[in-house]
């Protein structure tokens, strides 16, 4: 690690720290050469897989995007940020837990949907109705029909 402050090469961990959950390092530095100290901060980089849309074009994984489309769903909703995060960070590991490259975007899609299901009923069908082209009333009736049936098998 060079030092910020003479750039020299030489430098010495002092102290590290867990933050943020366990999922970064705080190391303490110190140079050998000019006897600064600084923090550095250490996190694992994980690379997301490229999402092949419905198009065939393929791009990087954005998670601002994901996120918007939750959020959109979630518009004036009673649902807080903490469990929005929560389920973007669901999401994101299982994306990461395919071990796949590549990814159809309808995988994600699914997910989203999913996640939108166990936060907020309303949020679901908004996202399902845009997610899943609805055209007309009747396939809205039949998503809230779905979701109702379901809602009663599981309680």
């Amino acid at each position: 690690m060079h030092c910020p402050f003479c750039s020299t090469v030489d430098t010495k961990v002092i102290d590290s720290r867990l933050v943020a959950e366990g999922n970064n390092v705080r190391r303490r530095r110190e140079c050998i050469t000019c006897q600064e100290r600084f923090t550095t901060y250490e996190s694992a980089e994980l690379v997301m897989p490229r999402i092949i849309k419905q198009d065939g074009v393929r791009e990087p994984f954005n998670e601002d995007k994901m996120v918007g489309g939750l959020m959109t769903a979630l518009e004036k909703r009673p649902v807080s940020i903490e469990k929005v995060d929560e389920a973007v960070t669901k999401i994101k590991a299982f994306i990461r837990s395919t071990g796949e490259r590549e990814l159809p975007s309808r995988v994600i899609g699914e997910q989203v949907m999913k996640a939108l299901r166990e936060l907020d009923e309303v949020a679901f069908v908004r996202f399902a109705s845009v997610y899943r082209s609805f055209k007309d009333l009747e396939e809205f009736r039949a998503e809230i029909d779905r979701l109702a049936k379901d809602t009663t098998t599981n309680t």
